[in-house]
């Protein structure tokens, strides 16, 4: 029980929340699914910010937008209808990246009172932490940018907003990639910052999720289609392999590890 706590707090206390709603709508939504994808997207907003003691920017603003699409999607014609479910995960993909970017014109990222609720205030006002989470805002701009490309490729030139790799592969591997490098990057600084507290995580670190998203890819693609079946079986096949090169890995590491606490 306290892990399951600890973890919710971890969660709650990392920007990667405050994304939530933005990366579930930008997935769920598609011909058939704007309403519950909207819906569902506010919802989780209201959550995120009823369990808040202090309103985050962020959170507020996904509480306004998806409560705007939402009553919109209740009034609206069945032709703007039907384009927003085709184009509204680019839209909603654009506007988080611009409220990112924008953050970082006024000297304010969005990640800023996340990494606060996880750093000591003395650290507040030192150079790495706002350099810290300029680099964090912009990683999540990139990937909210790659993901509203992704979905145009989809709605405009492939006329098939639900294909899988413009509509969910592409824009998964953009979301893990930013999620993944939320924890990795302000791990890195510590280390470099101060060595006794152990050593910088390697860049394999940072790729660790993408092994556990090969297999599943590769199943999903051999069940959807959207490639040959030789690569689906290749997406399979390589993550079985590195995986097992990296618990190989793991444990030749943890292994040196205890010899020198000996």
């Amino acid at each position: 029980m306290n892990g399951a706590v600890g973890w919710g707090a971890r969660l709650m206390n990392s920007s990667i929340a405050g994304m939530f709603p933005w990366i579930l709508f930008s997935l769920l939504v598609g011909p058939g699914r704007y309403e519950p994808a909207a819906a569902l997207a506010l919802a989780v907003a209201v959550v995120l910010v009823l369990l808040r003691r202090r309103p985050i920017f962020l959170e507020l603003a996904g509480l306004v937008f998806f409560g705007a699409l939402t009553v919109i999607g209740m009034i609206v014609l069945p032709d703007t209808l039907r384009w927003l479910e085709t184009y509204a995960d680019e839209t909603s993909n654009v506007t988080l990246a611009a409220l990112a970017c924008g953050s970082l014109a006024v000297r304010a990222p969005l990640t800023v009172p996340y990494a606060r609720k996880q750093v000591p205030r003395a650290f507040w006002h030192t150079p790495d932490f706002p350099r810290t989470n300029r680099v964090l805002t912009a990683a999540w701009a990139v990937a909210f940018l790659v993901a509203a490309v992704a979905g145009g490729v989809g709605g405009v030139v492939l006329h098939n907003p639900d294909n899988l790799w413009t509509g969910w592969i592409i824009q998964v591997v953009a979301f893990v990639t930013a999620a993944r490098f939320t924890e990795w990057y302000p791990a890195v600084v510590r280390a470099r910052l101060d060595p006794a507290g152990g050593p910088v995580p390697p860049v394999r670190s940072l790729l660790m999720p993408f092994v556990g998203l090969l297999i599943p890819m590769g199943v999903l693609v051999l069940l959807l289609g959207g490639a040959p079946r030789w690569f689906a079986v290749a997406l399979m096949v390589v993550g079985v392999v590195l995986a097992r090169a990296l618990r190989k890995e793991v444990a030749i590491e943890e292994q040196e590890s205890g010899r020198d606490l000996k």
